[in-house]
């Protein structure tokens, strides 16, 4: 029980860290996008895209947070695995854009990998659940087996 309620804990966190972050960068990409890790500000109309970067954290929180209200925990699990790529692909962007390096991996890099083993901790805590039902169908058919 003390797996479950940390893995809640764990996700309802990343749940509302990427919510906010999400947020934050269609409200005021601005003030927001210095802690990204890039180097520069993107010229001309290259700002639209960090309302871009907003919208799909929101929309990868929301995915995230639904599953977490709604119970589908080894769904939760595998979606945070998944979704550690984008902050993978974070972490990637600002260091082929020679951005900090401390950012990548002290805020993207980080992030995927404690959503990803978030992620591995839900799994490990739903494995018996995703086992029992194959192991009932087993002892029902070994039931009727039986003389």
């Amino acid at each position: 029980m003390a797996l479950k309620k940390l893995n809640t804990v764990l996700a309802a966190a990343f749940i509302l860290f990427i919510l906010w972050f999400g947020t934050e960068y269609i409200l005021s990409p601005e003030t927001t996008a210095p802690g990204f890790g890039l180097p520069s500000w993107p010229s001309g109309d290259g700002g639209g895209f960090l309302v871009v970067k907003g919208v799909r954290d929101v929309v990868l929180a929301l995915v995230l947070g639904i599953l977490l209200v709604t119970g589908h925990r080894r769904a939760l699990g595998w979606v945070l695995l998944v979704e550690a790529f984008a902050a993978y692909g974070d972490m990637a962007n600002v260091l082929a854009h020679h951005g900090s390096v401390a950012t990548a991996l002290g805020v993207h890099c980080l992030t995927a990998t404690l959503m990803v083993l978030n992620g591995l901790l839900i799994m490990l805590e739903t494995r018996n659940a995703a086992a029992a039902p194959g192991a009932t169908r087993s002892a029902v058919r070994l039931a009727r087996t039986r003389p």
